[in-house]
């Protein structure tokens, strides 16, 4: 999630890699012949976003920054502010939103992030989420991108253990493209200056106005990622996660290149998020532990330690 030049590897699924795709859940098993028998039962996250503000004690008590400040990626000179990011609705029809604003110079453009602690790796992760194609205030053509990813902290220019698996969508283009694209993108590590990245990139040309159910499998030396159930990409090899991440959410402007002028303000919402500690779910697995969490009045739970990934069992 950095600001940079497309140098990626791109990669294109053939016919066969849309068919068959659904799944049912399955624990990965440990390296070796470990005795599991007495391991503690692999962890899960739900959120349902219920929460007042952004200011919510619940939300750091529960894993969860809203970020503030300077800082990349996007225009040298933005910040992100915690007033972006708010959580309208009621009940389990809650939601966290974000937005961006721009006028169209760097001390006027304001982004938004919200993220869990670091402790995610093997698994599956969820979420129902709309992106949106079009500013809620102001002029349209901005090149926005609304995103949800995992992400392992950059220590310094290419190091080994940085880690990122990207959901990116660009409703007006950007990165050399003029049409709504989703990028799907698995970091092995990157240079910040000058930009060099090593990773696998999926650009998929898609009008993604509107919500969709968005998975990360992350299982077996392989990275797959799913829209509604179908898979769009799929990554290994020497860019599998090899530390624990962190899950965020963010909105943010590339450049401010076709800004016409004015404010604009762009949002993304996150209906809910959902991760399976090394199991593998398909989505509609995931959504019916959802619908069960709901049912039971439970609008969070999170047994995710974070501790050696292969010291739990199947539940």
């Amino acid at each position: 999630m950095r600001m940079r030049i497309r140098k990626t590897l791109s990669i294109g699924l053939g016919a066969a890699a849309f068919t068959g795709m659904l799944m049912t859940a399955v624990v990965l098993a440990p390296a070796g012949n470990a005795d599991t028998t007495a391991a503690a039962a692999c962890g899960q996250l739900f959120d349902d976003f219920v929460y007042t503000s952004s200011s919510d004690a619940a939300l750091r008590q529960r894993g969860w920054t809203v970020r503030s400040g300077g800082g990349g990626p996007g225009v040298d000179g933005n910040t992100w502010s915690p007033s972006n990011v708010d959580f309208p609705g009621t009940g389990s029809a809650k939601t966290a939103r974000l937005r961006a604003t721009t006028n169209g110079t760097p001390t006027g453009t304001v982004n938004s992030e919200l993220y869990q602690r670091r402790k995610f790796k093997e698994g599956t992760y969820s979420a129902r989420i709309r992106f949106t194609n079009a500013p809620v205030v102001g002029a349209d053509g901005d090149p926005i991108n609304q995103t949800f990813f995992t992400i392992t902290p950059l220590d310094f220019p290419n190091d080994p253990d940085y880690g990122e698996n990207d959901f990116e969508y660009l409703p007006n283009g950007g990165w050399g493209g003029t049409r709504p694209t989703m990028h799907n993108t698995t970091y092995e590590t990157y240079q910040p200056d000058p930009w060099q990245a090593d990773n696998l990139s999926t650009p998929t040309v898609r009008d993604l106005n509107g919500w969709h159910d968005y998975t990360l499998q992350v299982s077996d030396g392989s990275v797959r990622y799913y829209i509604d159930g179908v898979k769009v990409a799929e990554h290994g090899g020497h860019v599998y996660p090899e530390t624990v991440m962190s899950i965020n959410f963010n909105i943010w402007f590339i450049d401010l290149n076709s800004h016409t002028g004015g404010t604009s303000t762009y949002e993304q919402e996150v209906d809910y998020l959902y991760f399976a500690e090394r199991q593998v779910v398909d989505t509609a697995a995931v959504t019916s532990r959802v619908a069960a969490f709901r049912a039971a009045g439970t609008a969070h739970t999170d047994s995710v330690t974070g501790t050696d990934p292969g010291t739990c069992a199947a539940r």
